[in-house]
């Protein structure tokens, strides 16, 4: 009688033949992607990641199934899948894995989003604040480098290291495509963790702001007059930018080329190419990425034992940036009393727009007139375009550290 009533629920089924904490992680991850979505439509955390992530994290593991040969999975998608002719037959099979080999595996999801971040920056606010706009993105990499150090004595090899250090700089399609280029065995549980701790950046990051910067400066008002730029100086200065970078760090080519592509469309106008990319391509990579994390959340993946350790790096990785990036903030303060704010120093670390956001709301918390943004998004897209920058020096000359 049980073993029919197994067969015609086979989910519930599972739980009782796989091994005891392969199934208690799948009921606790059930829950957790219960808690994901519901914090996604509360607006606790990113929703556009979030609740189809937390979805997805609930269905893979509630619908594992009895497979042919005594085999048990899920019909959503096999990661490690490496033999060729294995994965044109799972492509008949598995449903996202299509999208998977075609557009995670190689890094073109990660493109892709790059491409509409690039139709949404404005470089006109690196040109406001240049050198505040650097100097705190040169901070926020602190806990990049940090993790770095810490995750070799961890065990890690030195290109795993980097991998996960790359979480500090709060950039999800970078990460996907260091941890690709770097440690590819790692890919599954660092692209996992890194999405599920940037999405606590909105959450966490408020508190470390206020324990290090006092209420009178995060009150100060940033006076400050836009450059008058011509579209025609910022194309060019884009377009030369992108060469200049390709040349210089061409492993991390496809992701500037991405990027400055992205802006170019947007200061050149040409409207049909920017609403494709900023909506269609952005959005629908979104929704994919998401999902796709969300299914790769499955108890026997993440119970591999590097996961504990890759946990605690991560979470290393993104406190160490904050508190870096703030650092940065104070250096510059330091050098413009009363005419900077050091919550600037939190946008250094590249999660755009959020941490920007952030770092305007915390300070119109104690005053309501205090106009941080402009500033703060400069230091978005300069932690950004340096958190490329140190994924393509790492990508360069990992190979080097690791052979002596």
């Amino acid at each position: 009688m049980l073993q029919q009533l197994f067969a015609i629920f086979p989910g519930i089924g599972t739980l009782f033949v796989q091994d005891p904490t392969i199934a208690l992680a799948r009921l606790a991850l059930i829950g957790f992607g219960f808690f994901l979505a519901y914090l996604g439509f509360k607006r606790t955390l990113e929703p556009l990641i979030m609740v189809p992530m937390g979805i997805a994290m609930m269905c893979v593991n509630a619908g594992v199934m009895f497979l042919q040969a005594e085999k048990i999975g899920t019909l959503m998608l096999d990661p490690m899948i490496s033999d060729p002719i294995q994965l044109v037959n799972d492509m008949q099979i598995y449903f996202l894995q299509p999208i998977y080999n075609f557009a995670f595996s190689n890094s073109l999801v990660a493109c892709m989003l790059f491409f509409g971040i690039g139709t949404m920056a404005d470089i006109t606010f690196i040109l406001a604040r240049p050198w505040a706009a650097m100097t705190v993105a040169i901070f926020a990499e602190m806990g990049t480098f940090v993790t770095l150090v810490i995750g070799y004595y961890f065990g890690l090899t030195p290109g795993e290291a980097a991998a996960v250090g790359t979480i500090g700089g709060a950039d999800g399609p970078m990460v996907l495509f260091a941890s690709l280029m770097m440690a590819k065995d790692l890919f599954v549980p660092i692209s996992i963790i890194a999405y599920l701790y940037l999405s606590l950046t909105y959450a966490g990051y408020p508190y470390l702001m206020k324990l290090l910067v006092p209420a009178k400066y995060r009150a100060i008002d940033v006076e400050m007059e836009f450059p008058d730029v011509s579209r025609k100086s910022k194309f060019i200065f884009t377009v030369v930018a992108a060469g200049l970078l390709c040349l210089l760090l061409p492993v991390a080519a496809p992701l500037i080329m991405s990027f400055f592509l992205g802006v170019a469309i947007k200061e050149a106008e040409i409207e049909a190419y920017q609403e494709l990319l900023e909506k269609t391509i952005t959005y629908s990579s979104t929704l994919m990425l998401g999902l796709v994390l969300g299914v790769l959340c499955e108890a026997s993946t993440l119970l591999d034992s590097r996961v504990a350790v890759l946990l605690v790096l991560g979470i290393t990785a993104l406190l160490v940036s904050g508190i870096g990036g703030l650092l940065g903030g104070w250096l510059v303060w330091m050098f413009n009393k009363n005419g900077f704010n050091p919550l600037v120093g939190i946008a250094g670390v590249s999660c755009v727009p959020t941490t920007a956001k952030l770092a305007q709301k915390v300070a119109a918390e104690d005053n309501p007139y205090a106009m941080v943004l402009p500033v703060a998004m400069g230091a978005n897209i300069c932690g950004l375009i340096v958190s490329a920058i140190a994924v393509g020096i790492f990508a360069s000359t990992i190979g080097l550290v690791a052979a002596h």
